[in-house]
């Protein structure tokens, strides 16, 4: 995935509301500490910890550039 950075002041001022105040992104993981701490690693930060929700861990973090994006680990079901 290639996403366009902002190149005008005007785009710059809407970065991490191009969505209206909601996450568009979402990252699938199978490994959510691991995903997560490569997300640090490579400069993103998390605006809280980890919920733990019936439908999987979930958290909302901000790429470098200030994009919203969700991290989120599935719950495993058993069959």
């Amino acid at each position: 995935m290639i996403l366009a950075r902002a190149d005008t002041p005007r785009q710059t001022a809407v970065i991490g509301n191009q969505f209206s105040g909601r996450v568009g992104f979402f990252l699938h993981t199978d490994d959510f500490a691991r995903d997560a701490a490569r997300i640090v690693a490579a400069g993103g930060t998390f605006e809280d910890s980890p919920r733990y929700e019936p439908y999987g861990t979930v958290a909302v973090w901000r790429d470098p550039w200030g994009t919203r994006w969700d991290l989120i680990e599935p719950a495993h079901t058993v069959d």
